[in-house]
């Protein structure tokens, strides 16, 4: 880790980072981490075929997503791990990115969005044109999100997303497990259940990496131009997209049809 992420990780005063580790908290994350490791360990079983990791988790490399990360390499299951680098990623991200490789001595595999696609997208509308419309916004996380994340996910029998119940009022009726219609594949959600509380605890409790920016008040990180802080008692997905309505908040990685 990089002096100055170590820095801005002791300095900071973002008491949702570092929960109060109580006894209930601890009994409850070990719970639901043991929940979590069963279905993950169910779910290879039954749906990788003939030795291939049939089964990929989309790395965004939010809290979330470093619990799955720590549970998934700890414990050697045969699930892929991915990530899309947008182009347009903070530069914690790409720290974060790197920490992780070297953390768990592992390579992951990134996904990149079409460069000649990006380039007429810019060309015809402009660097930042994402603000000027829904429509402009959504192309935008179209082509840099969900047309790599079809790439990534092609001939793959399930895909395992770091989404809860509780991050917004998009997904307040998350299940742990569905079939995603617009993939036509399985999809696990298996923090579906867990609170920011328990998230936090568990990244504490074994000392997993995670984004620096937390500790500055981004609860949720996304691409650099379309993120910002929350204040104190916002929802947590506040800083996403923060100048559209809470119900259009989906980049169309998770939208269903």
């Amino acid at each position: 880790m990089s002096n100055q992420v170590s820095m801005l990780k002791s300095t900071a005063n973002n008491p949702t980072t570092k929960p109060e580790l109580t006894d209930s908290l601890i009994a409850s994350v070990n719970e639901k981490s043991a929940a979590v490791l069963a279905l993950l360990q169910n779910a290879s079983i039954e749906l990788n075929s003939a030795g291939l990791k049939s089964i990929t988790f989309a790395n965004s490399f939010g809290a979330e997503d470093m619990v799955l990360t720590d549970i998934i390499l700890k414990h050697q299951l045969a699930i892929e791990i991915f990530s899309l680098d947008t182009g347009r990623l903070p530069v914690e991200t790409y720290d974060l990115i790197a920490e992780t490789e070297k953390h768990y001595n592992t390579k992951l595999n990134v996904y990149f969005p079409k460069a000649e696609t990006v380039e007429f997208y810019v060309k015809t509308n402009g660097i930042n044109a994402f603000y000027e419309s829904i429509e402009l916004r959504k192309s935008c996380c179209h082509m840099r999100k969900v047309e790599p994340l079809q790439r990534a996910l092609n001939g793959k029998s399930a895909w395992i997303t770091g989404m809860r119940a509780a991050q917004a009022t998009t997904r307040t009726s998350l299940p742990v497990r569905e079939f995603d219609e617009s993939n036509k594949l399985e999809k696990f959600n298996p923090l579906s259940d867990w609170t920011e509380q328990e998230v936090w605890a568990y990244i504490n409790l074994h000392q997993v990496p995670y984004n620096a920016l937390h500790d500055q008040f981004y609860p949720s990180i996304g691409c650099a131009p379309c993120t910002r802080a929350i204040a104190m008692g916002e929802d947590v997905r506040a800083g996403r997209w923060w100048w559209e309505d809470p119900m259009n908040k989906e980049c169309g990685l998770h939208v269903k049809k």
